[in-house]
C-alpha cells in the first residue's frame, strides 16, 4: 500500500464514495434548490457549472482535504519560483513564463529568464509583421501566401489547434497548413496546394533531429530545389524553432531565421513559445499577445484564489474523484463550437502525456489509477456517433461540455440551435428518463400497454450521467488561452495529488528507438531484426515482399 492509499483522505474519501453510487444527481437537486449557485465557479471570462456531478458540500471538503495533504499549494508555488519539479530531467516547468505579463523578474539558476523571453517575443513580433505586410517575399518577389509548419506532437498539435480555432482573426490571404506524419501522403498532399515561389516553411524541432519532422523537412526542401528554387533562396523560405543552431543552418537555414527554444519548456506547453510562430503570422502578434494575455489571467487565478473558488482545482478534484474512487477512467471532451475542433486532440496529449505514469516520484510503481482516458468531438457531431454509449451503454463516462454564447458567424438561429443541443444533452444525461415516463410518453401516442411494456426497457435512460458546462461569451485569443491554461493547470493539480512527474514523457522514446531497427531492417539489413519476435519479424517479411 502506497502512503497515498494509506493516507487518512484518502480513506475517508474511500469510505464517504462507498455511499454515492446510490445517490441520483436529481435527488441533489431536489433536496437543494441552491445547489446550482453553490456548484459554480466564474474567472477569467469562463463559467463553470459543476452543479451536474455526483458529488456534496461533503465530498468537496474530503477532496479538498486530499489536495492539501499532497501538498498541493507548495508544489503550485514552487513551480512559479521556477524549482527543479521535472526532477527525472533535472529542470525546471516554465512554459508560464512564456506568458508572463508583469514586469516581475522571474529567476532561474540566479538569472533572470524574462529578457531572453522577451527577445524571442520581439523577433516574432518582427517577422510576422514582415511576412502578414508583405516585406517578406520570397525569390520572386511576391508575398507569402502558404504558411507550412513541419512538426510533431506538441510542435504541432499546438499551433494546429489555436489556428484552427482563431481562424476568424486569420488573414484569408495567408493560409496556414501543418505537416507531421511521416507518411509521405500528408507532405505531397500539403505541397500540392502551394507553390515553392510563395511558400514559407517552419520547421519546428527543439533538437532538429526528430525522425518525422527532419525527413518531413528534407521532402520539403527537396521539392522547393526541383521547381524552381535553389540553395541560396532557401533562407527566404525556410526558418526554424530549435536550440540546434548547427543543424538547422547545415540545412540551409540562416542563422538569423532561427528562434529559440529553452529546456524549462515540455513540448506539449510549448504553443506559448516561438513553437507558437505559425499563430502570430496567421492571426498577427496582437492576437497572439491577447492569447498569452488570457493564459496569465489563468495563471493569476490558479495561483491567487482560495482552492474553493479555483477552477483548475475544481476540475482536477473531480477528474480524481471518478477515475479513483468511483471507477470512472475516461474523460469525454465536447466543444459545442466547431472551431474547437482539434481541442480534443490537443488536450489527449497535454494530459495523456502529462499523468499516464506508472511510477511515482519516489521511484514506486503506483497501487491506483493515474491518468484517464481523454478523447472526444465537437457537438453537434458527437451526437450522432457516441452519445449512445453515453446515455444507455455499460460506461459511465464524465463529461466537458464546452459552450460560447455568440458564435463568430452571423446565423444566430444555428447557434441558439448549436446551445440549445449542449444544453439539453447536459440535462438528458444527468436526469434520465424512468419507465413510468417512458410508459406515459407511449401511452399518450396511442401505443398500447403490451407493446409499452415490451419498448420500455429499451427507452429507459439511467441518467446520473456527471457533466461540467464551461461557458464562455466568445471565442476570443484571450479566452481561448484562458480555456487552455485552465486544463494545464488541472493536469497538474491531477499530477500532484497522484505523485507523480507530470512533465517527463520516457514512455515515447523506447518505440523510437526500436523504430531505428525496423527501418533498417525493412531496407534488407537482416541483422537489425535481432532479438525482435517472431511476429515482428514475419511482418517485416510481409511488408518486404513484392
Amino acid at each position: 500500500m502506497s502512503s497515498l492509499t494509506d493516507s487518512s483522505a484518502w480513506r475517508a474519501l474511500v469510505e464517504h464514495s462507498k455511499s454515492m453510487p446510490s445517490v441520483h444527481m436529481q435527488t441533489l437537486f431536489d433536496a437543494d434548490p441552491q445547489r446550482a449557485a453553490k456548484f459554480r465557479c466564474e474567472a477569467t471570462g469562463i463559467l463553470l457549472d459543476y452543479s451536474k456531478n455526483r458529488v456534496t458540500e461533503e465530498t468537496f471538503n474530503l477532496l479538498l482535504a486530499l489536495a492539501r495533504s499532497a501538498g498541493l499549494e507548495d508544489w503550485r508555488a514552487r513551480m512559479f519560483n521556477a524549482d527543479t519539479i521535472n526532477h527525472t530531467e533535472a529542470r525546471a516547468v516554465l512554459h508560464v513564463a512564456l506568458r508572463n505579463r508583469s514586469d516581475s523578474p522571474l529567476m532561474l539558476n540566479g538569472e533572470d529568464i524574462m529578457p531572453a523571453v522577451r527577445k524571442v517575443q520581439a523577433k516574432m513580433r518582427d517577422f510576422s509583421q514582415a511576412v502578414r505586410q508583405g516585406s517578406w517575399r520570397g525569390y520572386n518577389g511576391k508575398p507569402i501566401k502558404d504558411i507550412v509548419n513541419i512538426g510533431i506532437g506538441g510542435s504541432d498539435l499546438g499551433p494546429r489547434m489555436v489556428c484552427e480555432a482563431l481562424k476568424p482573426y486569420a488573414r484569408a490571404d495567408l493560409r496556414t497548413h501543418f505537416v507531421s506524419n511521416i507518411d509521405g501522403d500528408h507532405i505531397q498532399d500539403t505541397l500540392s496546394l502551394c507553390e515553392p515561389s510563395t511558400t514559407l516553411f517552419i520547421v519546428s524541432s527543439k533538437s532538429f533531429s526528430t525522425q518525422e519532422t527532419l525527413n518531413n523537412a528534407l521532402a520539403a526542401r527537396a521539392w522547393f530545389l526541383g521547381n524552381g528554387g535553389s540553395e541560396i533562396e532557401i533562407r527566404k523560405h525556410f526558418v526554424a524553432v530549435t536550440t540546434n543552431a548547427k543543424a538547422a543552418t547545415e540545412f540551409g537555414i540562416d542563422s538569423d531565421s532561427l528562434f529559440d527554444m529553452w529546456d524549462w519548456v515540455g513540448g506539449r506547453f510549448s504553443l506559448w513559445s516561438a513553437i507558437g510562430l505559425p499563430i502570430a503570422l496567421s492571426v498577427g502578434m496582437e492576437e497572439f499577445d491577447a492569447l498569452l494575455a488570457g493564459a496569465y489571467a489563468m495563471d493569476q487565478h490558479f495561483c491567487n484564489a482560495p482552492l474553493t473558488d479555483n477552477l483548475p482545482v475544481i476540475l482536477g478534484l473531480l477528474g480524481v474523484w471518478y477515475n479513483n474512487f468511483l471507477g470512472f477512467d475516461t474523460l469525454a471532451v465536447l466543444p459545442y463550437v466547431q472551431h474547437l475542433e482539434h481541442f480534443p486532440g490537443y488536450l489527449q496529449q497535454g494530459d495523456m502525456e502529462s499523468n499516464g505514469k506508472r511510477i511515482d516520484r519516489n521511484g514506486n510503481e503506483v497501487d491506483y489509477q493515474t491518468g484517464p482516458i481523454i478523447w472526444g468531438s465537437t457537438g453537434t457531431n458527437a451526437q450522432h456517433a457516441f452519445f449512445q454509449l453515453m446515455h444507455q451503454g455499460t460506461k459511465p463516462i464524465p463529461a466537458d461540455f464546452i459552450l460560447v454564447r455568440d458564435s463568430h458567424s452571423d446565423l444566430a438561429n444555428q447557434q441558439r440551435m448549436l446551445l440549445a443541443n449542449g444544453l439539453a444533452q447536459m440535462e438528458a444525461l444527468m436526469r434520465g428518463k424512468t419507465a413510468d415516463t417512458v410508459a406515459q410518453e407511449l401511452s399518450e401516442k396511442g401505443v398500447s400497454a403490451e407493446e409499452c411494456e415490451r419498448l420500455s426497457p429499451y427507452m429507459v435512460f439511467e441518467g446520473n450521467k456527471p457533466t461540467n458546462a464551461l461557458l464562455m461569451d466568445k471565442l476570443t485569443p484571450e479566452r481561448l488561452g484562458a480555456l487552455i491554461a485552465l486544463y494545464e493547470h488541472k493536469i497538474f493539480v491531477q499530477g500532484i495529488i497522484w505523485n507523480i512527474n507530470s512533465f517527463d514523457q520516457w514512455g515515447v522514446e523506447y518505440g523510437k528507438q526500436l523504430a531505428k531497427n525496423t527501418l533498417n531492417a525493412l531496407n534488407g539489413e537482416l541483422e537489425a531484426a535481432k532479438g525482435f519476435s517472431a511476429s515482428t519479424k514475419s511482418l517485416i517479411d510481409a511488408l518486404k515482399s513484392e
